[in-house]
Order: C-alpha cells, then structure tokens, then sequence
C-alpha cells in the first residue's frame, strides 16, 4: 500500500495589514471576496498576533518559528543568519519543492548605515557571534541596480526557486524591476512620486506617503507577484513533488500607491476615523503625547517609514487607499487559486494567509507602525483552509507567528527541528473541545528592539508585551512608565491602567507571568552532548 500523498502548502502573506482591515474580521467596507471564502470554509484565528512588529524580524519568526531574541534578527537591519534552520529548508530536507515569490526582507535591502551605535558612542568588534557561510547582501536594491548579472543564490534559506521584489509601493526592484523594463521602454519614468499623476486632493502625497502610479494594473508589483505565482504553480505541476509556495505581497505598506481603479474604490470621505480617534484617553503613554506634541507645534516629520501622529484627513485617505491595496491583493490572490483549481492541485493543497504586522491606520490619530503595542499593530490576520480537512470555525485562542512553521510541518507529517517554540495550530482545529482548551496558551510574549532615538525615549526603544485573555502589559527599558490595558472592559485601549492603584495586583501579577514566559521561551537548542 503506498503512503498517503503529501499536502501541498501555499503561504500568501501580504505587509503592514492589521486584521480587521479583512471582511472576514468584520470589517464592513473594504472588499475581500477570496479571503472571505477561504475564512468561511476553513479556520480564522481571531486572536493571532505578531512576534513582534517589525518587518525582518517577524518575517524571519516566522520562517524559523523563534522569537527574535533566539533567532537573532533582534530588529530591521540585522540579517537572518544562514546558520538558522527554516521551516522551507526542513520541508526540503524532506522532498518539497520550495518556491519564494515577492518580498523576502529575510535579508537588508536599503544602503544607508544603521542608527546604532550613534556617532561618539563606542562600537564593539568583532560580534559575539562568528558570521556563519552563506551569502549576504542578497537582497540589497543597489545591488541589484549596479549589477546586471547579480541574482539571489539559491537554494535562499531552503527555497528552490526565488522570483524576488525589493522596497515598498510602485517603486520596486529586484526581479519586478527588471521585468518591467522588458515590458515598458520607459518603465522607470512609470515609477516613483516624481513620474505620478498629480493628486494634490490627498494631504498624504506631499509627505509622499502617498502616490498615484502611472505603473499599470497589469504590470505593477502585485499582479506580477501573481503571475510568477501561476508560473510557479505550472511548473510544480508537472513534477511529482510536493510544493511549498510563499506568496509575498509588499502591499499594502505605506507608500500607498494602488494602481488604476483601485487608487479611487474606496474615497477617503466614506470611511470613519478609526474609533479611538476622537475617544477620551486617560494617562496616554509618554511616547504617544510626544507625537502629538510634534504634530501640534508643526513639527511633526511624516516623510519617513516611523511612525507619527496624523490628521483625521490623513487617517481616512490612508485607510482608503490601504483599502484599494488590499482588493488588488484579493483579486491577485483570486486569479492563483483559479490557476490552483485549474491544475487539479486544489484539492491537496493547503492555503493559508496572513501578514507580517499590522498598522495603526488612524488608531490613537498615529499612522504606521512603531513601538505602542495597540491592537491593531500587534494582531494579524491567520486563515487557514484546508480541503482535505474540511473543518471549518473561528479560533478565539491566543496564538502567534512562530505557530505558523510547527503548524505546517505538523500538517506535513514532518517532526520540528529542536528550538521551535511556536506551537501546532491543528488541535486548537480538532473536533475535540476538550483537546482544543487543553492545546489553548494563556498568554503569550511579544518582543520588540528598534535602532531608533526618538518618540521622548532616553535610548533607542527595548520593550516586551505580555498578552493574556484579558489584559495587555507592556514594559519599556530605561524608563518608569509602562502600560496595562483591560481589554475586557477598554478594548480601544484609551485607559492605561499602569499608575492605578486599583490595579496594582493586576500588575504585579502580569509582570510575573512576563518573566515566567520569558524563561518558558529561553534556548532549548543544542541539547548537551554530556553531562559535562
């Protein structure tokens, strides 16, 4: 009798997308017809957070299924080592195809220095850790610009094939930019805020947060990303493995740029200010009345990817342009599931989505992302639909991105690699209610470290989140104030219980539970060779 034919995996994962900006988790307006069917006859988890809320290293969680502090990638700028293993690397090592498409950020892509050690300040070499073999720089822009052969080295952290987009917005570059010049003599005068058709009605494109791209519809990064997809899946289609395909969207990252009609589907003036907009606050943490102020005294600096505080106007076009981003997105990912039925793949193939933080898109009157754990920055979208198992419901468990890599590799009937510490999906999916409470976590740690000085803080920022049921805690290195939010009763977060006495049991009970996650998420890898 032959063994049972392995699943297949396609992991669509899209950048900066906060949950409830999905039909599926209720949101009223923006359109995500594909996403939403995937949710209804498959699973949404409905509290899924980040490991933490930066781009590397939450990519980089997820594809090792570590928090950052064990797998390195502490913050943006810092590469993930080629020593870490990673769940396409494991699921190769066992016979599957691997397949990148889109953006990695596995690796640095900008040219400019880091902002730590700042000048004057002393600069330790060499690093405690020895650089291990393998390529780096892969997936820097300039690179790629300034040489013409340069291409990613495979196989990329265990993926076989690797069809690769660089930056943010219209202005990509790796394999993208490099097709579309074969496509467009002019491509590069299609590109940028400086080629764009004027949209002075939109605060957000004189701070160039915002643009309308001359790219079109059919060429820019993300129907391409959707392209090399189907190609992708045509090719695995005619082998006899079993594929893993990462489907990585840029969008809908700030700069906002969604092209053709998409820029203009959802207008700014027929979206709502998030709720926590105009909401009352009590005891707003220092940081965040630090961003009003800049923006109250007009010096608020909005031309960059930190975070600051914005107008309602800005808010609502933000929200609606993020909106376009993600119904191209949901069209794209429409047009691979079709190819995915097409070639009888679908059947045998598990899809899931998710993204790798979200953004407070108006929340507390801040756009981006930054070092304020609120809700919508620090919870994801997690879908997970599989059609041989056709169960379907929604998961109000506490669960996290280094639970993507053991859930899969369960899935797969591959064991995990020693050091894993996210943990399987699949009974929190069992029919079994007691087998799902008995797999439920009752809270779970976030990490965060930034190169940044800036937001008030007296270094640049270090701080862990504890989130159980209930409660949110945050603590920050190197100052007095913190935060402790009840959901339960505040669910915008605008009453920081941090200074009540009222809660000071609360606190004191929550910062034990951090340090006894902390030490729950200490190194279990390498085990000892001896007893000494």
């Amino acid at each position: 009798m032959s063994a049972p034919k392995k699943p297949n995996f396609i992991v669509f994962i899209t950048d900066q997308h906060r949950a409830d900006h999905l039909g599926c988790y209720g949101n009223p307006i923006v359109r995500t017809p594909v996403i939403d069917r995937l949710a209804d006859q498959g699973w949404l988890f409905d509290e899924f957070h980040v490991a933490t809320p930066i781009c590397m290293p939450n990519r980089a969680s997820i594809m090792t299924g570590r928090l950052p502090s064990r797998h390195g990638v502490r913050h943006n700028g810092i590469e993930l080592s080629h020593d870490e293993r990673t769940l396409p690397q494991h699921l190769q090592e066992a016979g599957y195809a691997t397949l990148h498409v889109g953006k990695s950020h596995l690796q640095n892509i900008e040219t400019k220095p880091g902002q730590y050690p700042r000048e004057g300040e002393v600069r330790r070499a060499p690093a405690a850790r020895r650089e291990g073999p393998g390529e780096h720089g892969q997936e820097m822009w300039k690179r790629w610009e300034d040489e013409p052969d340069w291409d990613i080295a495979t196989p990329y952290y265990g993926f076989d094939k690797v069809d690769l987009c660089i930056h943010h917005a219209d202005d990509e570059y790796g394999h993208w930019r490099r097709w579309i010049r074969t496509q467009h003599a002019n491509a590069d005068a299609l590109i940028g805020p400086e080629n764009a058709t004027p949209a002075p009605e939109y605060e957000l494109t004189r701070c160039r947060q915002a643009w309308r791209t001359r790219v079109p519809e059919e060429d820019y990064p993300t129907a391409w990303i959707a392209d090399r997809a189907i190609d992708r899946l045509r090719e695995v289609a005619q082998g006899d493995k079993p594929f893993f395909l990462h489907c990585s969207f840029p969008d809908p990252h700030h700069p906002y740029t969604p092209p053709g009609r998409y820029w203009s589907m959802y207008s700014p003036d027929d979206v709502p200010a998030p709720p926590s907009f105009h909401a009352e606050h009590h005891n707003l943490p220092p940081s965040v009345q630090w961003l009003h102020d800049q923006r109250e005294a007009g010096t608020a600096v909005k031309n960059t990817q930190a975070l600051f505080a914005c107008s309602e106007r800005e808010a609502r076009e933000a929200i609606a342009l993020n909106y376009g981003s993600i119904s191209f997105i949901d069209d794209s990912i429409g047009r691979v599931l079709a190819e995915l039925q097409r070639l009888g793949l679908d059947e045998n193939t598990v899809v899931i989505f998710t993204a790798d933080h979200g953004d407070y898109m108006g929340d507390h009157q801040m756009l981006l992302k930054g070092p304020v754990h609120y809700r919508g920055l620090i919870r994801i979208p997690f879908i997970w639909h599989d059609p041989m198992r056709p169960s379907a419901g929604v998961s109000a468990a506490l669960t996290q991105s280094i639970d993507i890599a053991p859930t899969i590799l369960d899935r797969a009937g591959i064991i995990e690699w020693n050091g894993v510490q996210g943990r399987s999906l699949l009974p929190l999916m069992a029919n079994d209610e007691a087998a799902r409470a008995r797999a439920e976590r009752t809270d779970l740690l976030i990490e965060e470290e930034g190169q940044r000085y800036y937001m008030g803080f007296p270094a640049r920022v270090r701080m862990r989140t504890l989130r159980d049921a209930r409660y949110r805690l945050s603590v920050y290195d190197g100052v007095a104030w913190g935060e402790l939010y009840d959901l339960e009763s505040d669910p915008l977060e605008t009453h920081n219980l941090w200074d009540e006495p009222s809660a000071a049991g609360v606190r004191a009970a929550m910062t034990e539970r951090m340090a006894r996650a902390m030490i729950d998420m200490a190194e279990t890898s390498p085990y000892p060779d001896r007893i000494a």
